[in-house]
């Protein structure tokens, strides 16, 4: 979706639901491991329900999206992965190359546990879904996820983690990549997935305005 917003206004918004979705996650992990006594618990849940029915004042209808600014810029901010809207992601912040690859260090705490002190295995593959995915799009080769497969070679422990993806190779509109996530004891998750440029995607950049700058869905 084009916005047209300026990079200053985007900067703003930036500083405003940032800290603000920040607050909502640390309310997560606070809802997770509290162990006040039940009046409190119902307090915070008086308050928390009246502090929603004030954001539902004026919503979005549906999802968030993706949204570009004048410079072509995208705001993927309801993303679960990335997104800087969303409270459910951790989010990651990721770095790319041209030449396809992908990394990023983040942490997961207690709202993305599976077994005991472990990462969720849904959690694992969502991110490395994501970080697949970015590696594609930074190479110049975006698409979606046609399939996804992956190998767990031991439990990922709740912590400072680290992800990284690359291409492996590109044939027409299909993308095949690669990556992995990494604890203190190495590799713990492996990935590859082949990304199609789907139909609509190819014909709205055969379509595109040179004048106008190319959409990033990174930003």
């Amino acid at each position: 979706m084009q916005d047209d917003i300026s990079d200053a206004e985007l900067e703003r918004q930036r500083g405003v639901y940032e800290p603000f979705t920040q607050a909502v996650r640390e309310l997560v992990d606070a809802t997770i491991r509290t162990l006040v006594d039940d009046d409190e618990i119902r307090r915070a849940q008086a308050e928390i329900e009246a502090v929603t029915a004030r954001l539902r004042e004026h919503q979005l209808d549906g999802a968030y999206g993706v949204r570009f600014g004048r410079a072509g810029r995208g705001r993927p901010w309801g993303n679960t992965v990335v997104g800087l809207r969303n409270a459910a992601a951790p989010p990651l912040v990721i770095d790319h190359d041209d030449t396809g690859r992908a990394w990023a260090d983040f942490h997961l705490g207690a709202a993305y546990e599976g077994p005991p002190g472990l990462v969720h295995g849904g959690v694992s593959a969502m991110i490395l879904d994501q970080m697949l995915g970015e590696a594609a799009g930074a190479g110049g080769k975006p698409g979606m996820t046609g399939t996804l497969t992956l190998t767990y070679r031991q439990g990922t422990p709740l912590g400072d983690l680290r992800a990284e993806a690359w291409i492996d190779r590109a044939e027409g509109v299909k993308t095949w990549a690669k990556g992995h996530l990494i604890g203190p004891e190495g590799v713990t998750v492996e990935a590859e997935g082949v990304f199609i440029l789907p139909r609509w995607a190819r014909e709205a950049i055969a379509a595109q305005d040179d004048e106008q700058p190319t959409p990033s869905y990174f930003e």
